[in-house]
């Protein structure tokens, strides 16, 4: 991509070095952040997860209802295409299960990360393909298990 600007425009007196310039480039889709979606009807532990998982380069749509997140989902109503879920388990109208049971009708590849608190709710999500892990999650482990799912996909 070229870019042209005309320099003589720029306010700046003879005797000054010239100062640096900077052009944004829109991103190509290979350079695009991994885009997760994260659905947890706590928006205080959404909000967290989202900012350790912005911090570290992905691009993340909070959903505080699971509902309309499979809505949006089954509709491709997101901004870009959906790399990875990321999902509590415990949510009122719809437990994460029951939210994987509906998304595997339509979207079978799609990788996903449920974080639970509670060790038996594991077994709900026999035989759905995905990754459980337990809460208190630490940022570096959700950041590795978010980053060997986006691989798995990419």
């Amino acid at each position: 991509m070229q870019v042209e600007t005309d320099l003589s425009l720029l306010p700046w007196s003879k005797g000054d070095p010239m100062p640096s310039i900077s052009v944004a480039v829109a991103p190509t889709q290979e350079s695009m952040p991994a885009t997760i979606l994260l659905i947890d009807d706590n928006a205080v532990q959404a909000a967290t997860r989202q900012t350790i998982l912005k911090r570290a380069g992905y691009f993340v749509i909070a959903a505080l209802c699971p509902s309309r997140a499979l809505e949006q989902l089954r509709l491709h109503e997101f901004p870009h295409p959906i790399d990875l879920i990321v999902t509590d388990h415990i949510m009122p109208g719809m437990n994460g299960a029951e939210f994987i049971t509906r998304l595997r009708e339509f979207e079978l590849d799609m990788p996903v990360l449920v974080i639970s608190g509670m060790a038996e709710a594991e077994a709900a999500y026999k035989g759905l393909n995905v990754h459980f892990r337990m809460k208190p999650l630490l940022p570096d482990n959700l950041l590795a298990s978010v980053k060997t799912l986006v691989g798995s996909r990419q």
